[in-house]
């Protein structure tokens, strides 16, 4: 049998049934009825723009992901990073472990362009593309991506971009 590592098993390791269960929970203190509903890019953009730190949006790229029920209900909004001023990391095993703790059926992500350009980079849209088909994977549909600066923004669902 092939084992994983080069090292053997020593005796004075544990064994494996000393190891813990792993245990999920998901708790939300709004009734179902009362979170905010998604029926359009504006409606996700005012909840994104709610809960962005504007003295930054021309400073400093960030990435925020919206977390939504099946019935287009918000379950949280997810700040995945900050980055510099020309880009930020999106590391999509974190934001999908984070919708799928969440139980969100549907996301919509937006990131902000310090410079005020709404033009997708070749970053941006390849970024969407793998955060849609990994999501698909876990039966999580990507919605929509925004670009938002202080001014504007631009959906890549109204753009035919998704």
């Amino acid at each position: 049998m092939k084992t994983y590592n080069s090292t053997a098993t020593r005796e004075n390791e544990p064994h494996w049934s000393a190891l813990q269960e792993v245990q999920l929970s998901y708790r939300n203190k709004i009734k179902a009825t009362q979170r905010p509903k998604i029926n359009m890019a504006e409606d996700a953009l005012a909840l994104f723009r709610s809960v962005w730190n504007e003295d930054e949006m021309e400073l400093v790229e960030s990435f925020k992901m919206l977390l939504m029920n099946n019935a287009n209900r918000v379950l949280g909004v997810y700040h995945g990073s900050t980055g510099g001023t020309a880009g930020t990391i999106v590391d999509i095993r974190i934001l999908l472990t984070v919708a799928l703790k969440s139980n969100a059926c549907k996301i919509i992500v937006a990131h902000n362009h310090p410079s005020g350009n709404l033009t997708p980079s070749p970053a941006d849209l390849k970024i969407t593309e793998r955060l849609k088909e990994a999501a698909k994977l876990m039966d999580i549909t990507l919605l929509d991506h925004l670009i938002i600066t202080t001014n504007s923004y631009q959906s890549f669902a109204n753009e035919g971009l998704i």
